[in-house]
Protein backbone atom coordinates (compact mmCIF):
# COMPACT_ATOMS: atom_id res chain seq x y z
CA UNK A 1 0.00 0.00 0.00
CA UNK A 2 1.33 3.60 -0.82
CA UNK A 3 2.05 5.98 1.50
CA UNK A 4 -0.89 8.12 0.15
CA UNK A 5 -3.06 5.28 -0.77
CA UNK A 6 -5.97 6.60 2.13
CA UNK A 7 -7.34 9.30 -0.35
CA UNK A 8 -8.05 6.87 -3.24
CA UNK A 9 -10.46 4.41 -4.03
CA UNK A 10 -8.58 2.81 -6.69
CA UNK A 11 -4.95 1.65 -7.20
CA UNK A 12 -2.94 3.76 -9.45
CA UNK A 13 -1.96 1.62 -12.76
CA UNK A 14 0.43 -0.11 -13.27
CA UNK A 15 2.19 2.29 -16.14
CA UNK A 16 1.70 4.73 -13.99
CA UNK A 17 3.33 3.38 -10.82
CA UNK A 18 6.31 2.44 -13.19
CA UNK A 19 6.77 5.96 -14.54
CA UNK A 20 6.41 7.56 -11.04
CA UNK A 21 8.65 5.32 -9.13
CA UNK A 22 12.13 6.24 -8.12
CA UNK A 23 13.53 3.54 -6.03
CA UNK A 24 15.88 2.25 -9.00
CA UNK A 25 17.65 5.25 -8.51
CA UNK A 26 16.92 7.13 -5.23
CA UNK A 27 17.72 3.58 -3.23
CA UNK A 28 21.33 4.82 -3.12
CA UNK A 29 19.65 7.24 -0.10
CA UNK A 30 19.33 4.28 2.36
CA UNK A 31 21.88 5.08 4.67
CA UNK A 32 21.27 9.03 4.59
CA UNK A 33 17.35 8.17 4.97
CA UNK A 34 17.84 5.66 7.61
CA UNK A 35 20.56 8.33 9.63
CA UNK A 36 17.99 10.81 9.09
CA UNK A 37 14.90 8.71 10.21
CA UNK A 38 17.11 7.75 13.48
CA UNK A 39 17.44 11.61 13.92
CA UNK A 40 13.81 12.10 13.43
CA UNK A 41 12.85 9.26 16.29
CA UNK A 42 14.69 10.05 18.69
CA UNK A 43 13.63 13.69 18.61
CA UNK A 44 10.16 12.22 18.81
CA UNK A 45 10.67 10.49 22.03
CA UNK A 46 12.88 13.29 23.62
CA UNK A 47 9.78 15.52 22.72
CA UNK A 48 7.51 13.10 23.94
CA UNK A 49 5.49 12.76 20.99
CA UNK A 50 5.63 9.21 21.21
CA UNK A 51 6.86 7.21 23.86
CA UNK A 52 10.58 7.09 24.70
CA UNK A 53 10.27 2.86 24.77
CA UNK A 54 8.96 3.39 21.02
CA UNK A 55 11.47 5.49 19.93
CA UNK A 56 14.13 3.03 20.75
CA UNK A 57 12.47 0.37 19.47
CA UNK A 58 12.31 2.28 16.38
CA UNK A 59 16.05 3.21 16.38
CA UNK A 60 17.05 0.14 16.53
CA UNK A 61 15.01 -1.86 14.08
CA UNK A 62 16.43 1.46 11.74
CA UNK A 63 19.69 0.15 12.76
CA UNK A 64 19.42 -3.30 11.54
CA UNK A 65 17.43 -2.82 8.80
CA UNK A 66 20.49 -0.62 7.88
CA UNK A 67 23.08 -3.57 8.85
CA UNK A 68 20.77 -5.99 6.72
CA UNK A 69 21.02 -3.73 3.40
CA UNK A 70 24.97 -3.16 3.84
CA UNK A 71 25.23 -6.40 3.99
CA UNK A 72 23.33 -7.67 0.69
CA UNK A 73 20.77 -9.97 3.15
CA UNK A 74 17.89 -6.82 2.62
CA UNK A 75 17.74 -6.28 -1.08
CA UNK A 76 15.91 -2.80 -1.62
CA UNK A 77 13.02 -3.18 -4.17
CA UNK A 78 9.13 -3.46 -4.51
CA UNK A 79 8.39 0.36 -3.10
CA UNK A 80 7.85 3.69 -4.73
CA UNK A 81 10.75 5.20 -3.48
CA UNK A 82 13.26 4.15 -0.46
CA UNK A 83 11.78 6.01 2.15
CA UNK A 84 8.48 4.24 1.14
CA UNK A 85 11.08 0.97 1.39
CA UNK A 86 12.47 1.93 4.84
CA UNK A 87 9.10 2.67 6.49
CA UNK A 88 7.25 -0.57 4.97
CA UNK A 89 10.20 -2.94 6.27
CA UNK A 90 9.92 -0.98 9.49
CA UNK A 91 6.65 -1.83 10.26
CA UNK A 92 6.89 -5.32 8.95
CA UNK A 93 8.84 -5.64 12.08
CA UNK A 94 7.28 -3.67 14.88
CA UNK A 95 3.81 -3.34 13.54
CA UNK A 96 1.82 0.08 13.97
CA UNK A 97 4.87 1.22 16.29
CA UNK A 98 6.59 1.77 12.83
CA UNK A 99 3.95 4.11 11.48
CA UNK A 100 4.62 6.41 14.10
CA UNK A 101 7.91 7.27 12.63
CA UNK A 102 6.46 9.86 10.58
CA UNK A 103 4.92 12.04 12.60
CA UNK A 104 5.38 15.37 12.22
CA UNK A 105 7.22 14.76 8.87
CA UNK A 106 6.41 14.78 5.20
CA UNK A 107 8.40 12.82 2.73
CA UNK A 108 9.39 16.52 1.27
CA UNK A 109 11.18 17.26 4.18
CA UNK A 110 12.55 13.91 4.34
CA UNK A 111 14.06 13.59 0.63
CA UNK A 112 15.24 17.22 1.31
CA UNK A 113 17.06 16.33 4.13
CA UNK A 114 18.48 12.84 2.83
CA UNK A 115 20.05 14.41 -0.21
CA UNK A 116 21.55 17.58 1.96
CA UNK A 117 23.20 14.55 3.85
CA UNK A 118 24.20 12.19 0.83
CA UNK A 119 25.94 15.47 -1.14
CA UNK A 120 27.73 16.67 2.27
CA UNK A 121 29.43 13.57 2.28
CA UNK A 122 30.04 13.85 -1.62
CA UNK A 123 31.76 16.96 -0.87
CA UNK A 124 33.73 15.06 1.48
CA UNK A 125 34.52 12.54 -0.98
CA UNK A 126 34.96 14.72 -3.89
CA UNK A 127 37.48 17.06 -1.94
CA UNK A 128 39.99 13.53 -0.47
CA UNK A 129 40.18 13.45 -4.82
CA UNK A 130 40.81 16.53 -5.53
CA UNK A 131 43.44 16.82 -2.40
CA UNK A 132 45.19 13.32 -3.92
CA UNK A 133 45.16 14.83 -7.08
CA UNK A 134 46.71 18.25 -6.35
CA UNK A 135 49.66 16.14 -4.55
CA UNK A 136 50.01 14.16 -7.70
CA UNK A 137 50.48 17.54 -9.87
CA UNK A 138 53.06 18.89 -6.70
CA UNK A 139 54.72 15.97 -6.49
CA UNK A 140 55.54 16.29 -10.33
CA UNK A 141 56.24 19.64 -9.78
CA UNK A 142 58.84 19.19 -7.08
CA UNK A 143 60.39 16.35 -10.06
CA UNK A 144 60.68 18.74 -12.92
CA UNK A 145 61.79 22.00 -11.28
CA UNK A 146 64.67 21.76 -13.13
CA UNK A 147 62.92 21.35 -16.51
CA UNK A 148 62.49 23.66 -19.17
CA UNK A 149 59.49 23.20 -21.60
CA UNK A 150 57.94 25.56 -23.70
CA UNK A 151 54.93 27.58 -23.12
CA UNK A 152 52.40 28.36 -25.60
CA UNK A 153 49.83 31.20 -26.08
CA UNK A 154 47.06 30.41 -29.15
CA UNK A 155 48.35 26.94 -29.26
CA UNK A 156 51.60 28.34 -30.59
CA UNK A 157 55.18 28.47 -28.87
CA UNK A 158 55.60 31.42 -26.69
CA UNK A 159 58.29 31.82 -24.29
CA UNK A 160 60.21 28.98 -22.07
CA UNK A 161 58.50 28.39 -18.84
CA UNK A 162 59.36 25.48 -16.07
CA UNK A 163 57.88 22.72 -15.83
CA UNK A 164 57.36 22.84 -12.79
CA UNK A 165 55.22 26.20 -13.10
CA UNK A 166 53.04 24.49 -15.38
CA UNK A 167 52.31 21.68 -13.03
CA UNK A 168 51.59 24.35 -10.68
CA UNK A 169 49.11 25.92 -13.10
CA UNK A 170 46.68 23.10 -12.88
CA UNK A 171 46.89 22.65 -8.95
CA UNK A 172 45.86 26.64 -8.77
CA UNK A 173 42.72 25.65 -10.91
CA UNK A 174 42.06 22.37 -8.42
CA UNK A 175 42.79 24.54 -5.47
CA UNK A 176 39.73 26.90 -6.52
CA UNK A 177 37.84 24.05 -7.19
CA UNK A 178 38.44 22.67 -3.82
CA UNK A 179 37.48 25.83 -1.93
CA UNK A 180 34.13 26.30 -3.92
CA UNK A 181 32.98 22.64 -2.54
CA UNK A 182 34.17 23.88 1.11
CA UNK A 183 31.99 27.23 0.64
CA UNK A 184 29.75 24.65 -0.78
CA UNK A 185 29.74 22.32 2.41
CA UNK A 186 28.87 25.46 4.82
CA UNK A 187 26.22 27.09 2.16
CA UNK A 188 24.30 23.77 2.70
CA UNK A 189 24.72 22.88 5.76
CA UNK A 190 21.12 23.77 7.17
CA UNK A 191 18.67 21.52 7.61
CA UNK A 192 15.10 21.43 6.45
CA UNK A 193 13.39 18.28 8.61
CA UNK A 194 11.07 19.89 10.61
CA UNK A 195 9.65 21.91 7.59
CA UNK A 196 6.86 18.83 6.47
CA UNK A 197 5.23 19.28 3.47
CA UNK A 198 5.58 22.87 2.89
CA UNK A 199 4.10 24.65 5.97
CA UNK A 200 5.76 23.55 9.23
CA UNK A 201 4.37 21.30 12.01
CA UNK A 202 1.89 21.84 14.90
CA UNK A 203 3.27 19.02 16.45
CA UNK A 204 5.72 20.72 19.33
CA UNK A 205 9.05 19.21 17.99
CA UNK A 206 12.24 20.37 18.51
CA UNK A 207 14.69 21.00 15.52
CA UNK A 208 17.67 21.89 17.60
CA UNK A 209 17.86 17.86 19.07
CA UNK A 210 17.70 16.70 14.86
CA UNK A 211 19.83 19.25 14.09
CA UNK A 212 22.87 18.09 16.09
CA UNK A 213 21.94 14.69 15.90
CA UNK A 214 22.56 15.04 12.03
CA UNK A 215 25.43 17.49 12.30
CA UNK A 216 24.35 20.34 10.93
CA UNK A 217 25.61 24.17 11.51
CA UNK A 218 22.11 25.68 11.13
CA UNK A 219 18.11 25.08 10.66
CA UNK A 220 15.79 25.91 8.23
CA UNK A 221 14.64 29.29 8.53
CA UNK A 222 11.62 29.26 5.82
CA UNK A 223 9.64 25.74 5.32
CA UNK A 224 8.66 26.94 1.98
CA UNK A 225 12.03 27.31 0.83
CA UNK A 226 13.32 24.38 2.95
CA UNK A 227 11.46 21.46 0.91
CA UNK A 228 12.05 23.35 -2.67
CA UNK A 229 15.35 24.42 -2.41
CA UNK A 230 18.02 22.48 -4.99
CA UNK A 231 20.26 25.07 -5.13
CA UNK A 232 22.90 22.91 -3.83
CA UNK A 233 22.48 20.58 -6.27
CA UNK A 234 22.70 23.13 -9.04
CA UNK A 235 25.69 24.30 -7.42
CA UNK A 236 27.66 21.06 -6.89
CA UNK A 237 27.11 20.45 -10.80
CA UNK A 238 28.57 23.58 -11.19
CA UNK A 239 31.39 23.13 -9.54
CA UNK A 240 31.85 19.27 -10.47
CA UNK A 241 31.89 20.97 -14.27
CA UNK A 242 34.77 23.22 -13.32
CA UNK A 243 36.56 20.71 -12.15
CA UNK A 244 35.93 18.70 -15.58
CA UNK A 245 36.61 21.45 -17.27
CA UNK A 246 40.09 22.04 -15.97
CA UNK A 247 40.61 18.00 -15.83
CA UNK A 248 39.50 18.19 -19.95
CA UNK A 249 41.80 21.10 -20.45
CA UNK A 250 44.81 19.07 -18.74
CA UNK A 251 43.64 16.40 -20.91
CA UNK A 252 43.86 18.20 -23.98
CA UNK A 253 47.80 19.36 -23.43
CA UNK A 254 48.32 15.01 -22.65
CA UNK A 255 46.75 14.16 -26.01
CA UNK A 256 49.01 17.20 -27.61
CA UNK A 257 52.20 16.43 -25.62
CA UNK A 258 52.33 12.82 -26.15
CA UNK A 259 51.45 13.15 -29.87
CA UNK A 260 54.47 12.08 -32.23
CA UNK A 261 54.68 15.44 -33.42
CA UNK A 262 55.39 17.28 -30.08
CA UNK A 263 56.97 14.09 -28.19
CA UNK A 264 57.50 16.16 -24.70
CA UNK A 265 55.30 13.05 -22.87
CA UNK A 266 54.66 9.77 -23.01
CA UNK A 267 51.80 7.43 -21.33
CA UNK A 268 52.98 4.49 -20.17
CA UNK A 269 51.15 1.07 -22.00
CA UNK A 270 49.09 0.38 -18.50
CA UNK A 271 47.44 3.14 -19.59
CA UNK A 272 47.01 3.32 -23.32
CA UNK A 273 44.91 1.60 -25.86
CA UNK A 274 45.88 0.38 -29.66
CA UNK A 275 43.82 -0.08 -32.64
CA UNK A 276 41.87 -3.11 -34.03
CA UNK A 277 43.31 -2.50 -37.29
CA UNK A 278 46.56 -0.34 -37.34
CA UNK A 279 49.17 -2.34 -35.41
CA UNK A 280 51.25 0.73 -34.62
CA UNK A 281 48.76 2.81 -32.59
CA UNK A 282 49.21 3.87 -29.15
CA UNK A 283 45.68 6.01 -28.25
CA UNK A 284 45.33 8.55 -25.50
CA UNK A 285 42.35 7.02 -24.94
CA UNK A 286 41.67 7.54 -21.27
CA UNK A 287 42.40 11.40 -21.22
CA UNK A 288 39.88 11.44 -24.67
CA UNK A 289 36.87 9.90 -22.44
CA UNK A 290 37.46 12.04 -19.79
CA UNK A 291 37.72 15.33 -22.54
CA UNK A 292 34.08 13.34 -23.78
CA UNK A 293 32.57 12.67 -19.80
CA UNK A 294 32.71 16.37 -19.63
CA UNK A 295 30.09 17.27 -21.94
CA UNK A 296 28.08 15.30 -19.97
CA UNK A 297 28.47 16.92 -16.74
CA UNK A 298 27.92 20.08 -18.71
CA UNK A 299 24.25 18.46 -19.67
CA UNK A 300 23.48 17.50 -15.89
CA UNK A 301 23.93 21.31 -15.04
CA UNK A 302 21.89 22.61 -18.05
CA UNK A 303 19.03 20.06 -16.81
CA UNK A 304 19.08 20.82 -13.41
CA UNK A 305 18.89 25.16 -14.15
CA UNK A 306 16.14 24.18 -16.54
CA UNK A 307 14.17 21.95 -14.26
CA UNK A 308 14.51 24.86 -11.36
CA UNK A 309 13.93 27.86 -13.72
CA UNK A 310 9.91 27.36 -13.52
CA UNK A 311 8.83 25.70 -10.27
CA UNK A 312 6.27 27.39 -8.29
CA UNK A 313 6.33 27.44 -4.42
CA UNK A 314 6.60 24.91 -3.02
CA UNK A 315 7.19 21.30 -3.58
CA UNK A 316 6.96 20.33 -7.21
CA UNK A 317 7.59 16.45 -8.49
CA UNK A 318 9.57 17.37 -10.76
CA UNK A 319 12.51 18.16 -8.33
CA UNK A 320 12.60 13.81 -8.48
CA UNK A 321 14.43 15.14 -11.71
CA UNK A 322 17.56 16.32 -9.47
CA UNK A 323 18.45 12.56 -8.69
CA UNK A 324 19.82 10.53 -11.72
CA UNK A 325 21.85 13.76 -13.03
CA UNK A 326 23.05 14.26 -9.29
CA UNK A 327 24.29 10.54 -8.97
CA UNK A 328 25.34 10.20 -12.45
CA UNK A 329 27.21 13.13 -11.79
CA UNK A 330 28.67 12.18 -9.04
CA UNK A 331 29.95 8.63 -10.27
CA UNK A 332 31.50 10.82 -13.32
CA UNK A 333 33.73 12.78 -11.32
CA UNK A 334 34.65 10.45 -9.27
CA UNK A 335 36.34 8.13 -12.01
CA UNK A 336 37.37 10.54 -13.68
CA UNK A 337 39.75 12.69 -11.12
CA UNK A 338 40.69 9.23 -9.80
CA UNK A 339 41.83 7.84 -13.26
CA UNK A 340 43.69 10.95 -14.14
CA UNK A 341 45.31 10.80 -10.70
CA UNK A 342 46.66 7.47 -11.34
CA UNK A 343 47.64 8.20 -14.94
CA UNK A 344 49.22 11.51 -14.00
CA UNK A 345 51.61 9.82 -11.68
CA UNK A 346 53.10 7.63 -14.67
CA UNK A 347 53.56 9.72 -17.63
CA UNK A 348 57.05 9.76 -18.63
CA UNK A 349 58.72 13.21 -19.36
CA UNK A 350 60.67 13.76 -22.37
CA UNK A 351 62.94 16.58 -20.75
CA UNK A 352 65.43 16.85 -23.74
CA UNK A 353 62.64 17.34 -26.46
CA UNK A 354 60.43 19.66 -24.40
CA UNK A 355 63.73 21.76 -23.54
CA UNK A 356 64.98 21.73 -27.45
CA UNK A 357 60.99 22.60 -28.42
CA UNK A 358 61.27 25.25 -25.64
CA UNK A 359 63.58 27.17 -27.77
CA UNK A 360 62.00 27.08 -31.28
CA UNK A 361 59.89 29.87 -32.68
CA UNK A 362 62.06 32.55 -31.50
CA UNK A 363 60.57 31.84 -27.62
CA UNK A 364 63.10 34.25 -26.41
CA UNK A 365 62.28 37.62 -28.38
CA UNK A 366 60.88 38.93 -25.28
CA UNK A 367 63.66 38.29 -23.26
CA UNK A 368 65.59 40.49 -26.77
CA UNK A 369 62.53 43.19 -26.04
CA UNK A 370 63.00 43.40 -22.41
CA UNK A 371 66.92 43.71 -22.60
CA UNK A 372 66.62 46.62 -24.30
CA UNK A 373 63.87 48.36 -22.54
CA UNK A 374 65.88 48.01 -19.43
CA UNK A 375 68.89 49.92 -21.08
CA UNK A 376 66.88 52.83 -21.90
CA UNK A 377 64.87 51.82 -25.11
CA UNK A 378 61.10 52.94 -24.88
CA UNK A 379 59.26 49.31 -24.43
CA UNK A 380 57.16 49.97 -28.14
CA UNK A 381 60.46 50.54 -30.10
CA UNK A 382 62.43 47.40 -28.30
CA UNK A 383 59.25 45.87 -29.48
CA UNK A 384 59.26 47.04 -32.80
CA UNK A 385 63.19 46.35 -33.39
CA UNK A 386 62.74 42.91 -31.67
CA UNK A 387 60.26 42.19 -34.35
CA UNK A 388 62.57 43.36 -37.21
CA UNK A 389 64.97 41.34 -35.76
CA UNK A 390 63.20 38.16 -35.94
CA UNK A 391 61.91 38.99 -39.67
CA UNK A 392 65.97 39.34 -40.18
CA UNK A 393 65.58 35.51 -38.30
CA UNK A 394 63.04 34.32 -40.33
CA UNK A 395 65.07 35.16 -43.66
CA UNK A 396 68.28 33.74 -42.42
CA UNK A 397 66.40 30.40 -41.36
CA UNK A 398 68.68 31.21 -37.64
CA UNK A 399 67.33 31.10 -34.00
CA UNK A 400 68.17 33.91 -31.83
CA UNK A 401 70.12 31.96 -30.04
CA UNK A 402 73.10 31.50 -33.22
CA UNK A 403 72.92 35.57 -33.69
CA UNK A 404 75.90 37.21 -33.20
CA UNK A 405 77.04 40.06 -31.56
CA UNK A 406 77.27 41.98 -34.92
CA UNK A 407 74.36 40.94 -36.28
CA UNK A 408 72.40 42.31 -32.79
CA UNK A 409 74.21 45.39 -33.63
CA UNK A 410 73.00 45.66 -36.94
CA UNK A 411 69.87 46.53 -35.96
CA UNK A 412 70.60 48.17 -32.59
CA UNK A 413 74.05 49.73 -31.26
CA UNK A 414 72.35 49.16 -27.82
CA UNK A 415 73.02 45.43 -27.70
CA UNK A 416 76.07 44.46 -25.47
CA UNK A 417 77.88 41.07 -25.88
CA UNK A 418 75.67 39.65 -22.54
CA UNK A 419 72.42 39.71 -25.44
CA UNK A 420 74.01 36.75 -25.99
CA UNK A 421 73.56 34.86 -23.12
CA UNK A 422 70.02 36.81 -22.51
CA UNK A 423 68.52 34.88 -25.51
CA UNK A 424 69.45 31.58 -24.50
CA UNK A 425 66.22 29.11 -23.31
CA UNK A 426 67.67 28.72 -19.84
CA UNK A 427 68.03 32.78 -19.07
CA UNK A 428 64.97 33.36 -20.74
CA UNK A 429 63.22 30.89 -17.75
CA UNK A 430 65.21 31.85 -15.21
CA UNK A 431 65.11 35.67 -15.25
CA UNK A 432 61.16 35.76 -15.30
CA UNK A 433 61.46 36.05 -11.38
CA UNK A 434 58.37 37.70 -9.97
CA UNK A 435 56.01 35.61 -7.99
CA UNK A 436 54.53 33.15 -10.01
CA UNK A 437 56.85 33.24 -12.44
CA UNK A 438 59.03 31.04 -14.74
CA UNK A 439 62.23 30.76 -12.69
CA UNK A 440 63.23 27.56 -10.84
CA UNK A 441 63.04 29.84 -7.87
CA UNK A 442 59.26 31.16 -8.15
CA UNK A 443 58.42 27.65 -9.08
CA UNK A 444 59.47 26.17 -6.03
CA UNK A 445 57.97 29.37 -4.00
CA UNK A 446 55.02 28.83 -6.04
CA UNK A 447 54.99 24.69 -5.01
CA UNK A 448 55.72 25.44 -1.31
CA UNK A 449 52.70 27.96 -1.63
CA UNK A 450 50.20 25.77 -2.76
CA UNK A 451 50.84 22.68 -0.67
CA UNK A 452 50.54 25.44 2.20
CA UNK A 453 47.04 25.81 1.39
CA UNK A 454 46.56 22.40 0.67
CA UNK A 455 46.53 21.68 4.42
CA UNK A 456 43.37 23.58 4.96
CA UNK A 457 41.14 21.10 3.34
Amino acid sequence: MKLWQGRFEGQISADADVFNESLTFDKQLYHADITASVAHATMLGKCNLIPAQEADEICANLRNILSEIESGSLTVQGAEDIHSFVEAELVKRIGDTGKKLHTARSRNDQVATDMRLYVRESIDRATQLLKSLIETLCLRAKESCRYIMPGFTHLRKAQPINCAQYFNAYSEMFLRDLDRFARLRTRMNVMPLGSAALAGTSHPIDREITRELLGFEEISQNSLDAVSDRDFIAEYLFNASLVMAHLSRLCEDTILYTADEFGYWEIPDEYSTGSSIMPQKKNPDLPELVRGKTGRVYGHLAGILATLKGLPLAYNKDLQEDKEPFFDTERTLFSCVGIYTALLKNIKLNVNAMYQAAGEGYSTATDVADYLARRGVPFRDAHAITGKLVRYCIGKKKPLSSLTLREFRLHSDVFAKDILEAVTVRASAEGRNSVGGSSTAAAKNGLKSIQKRLKKY
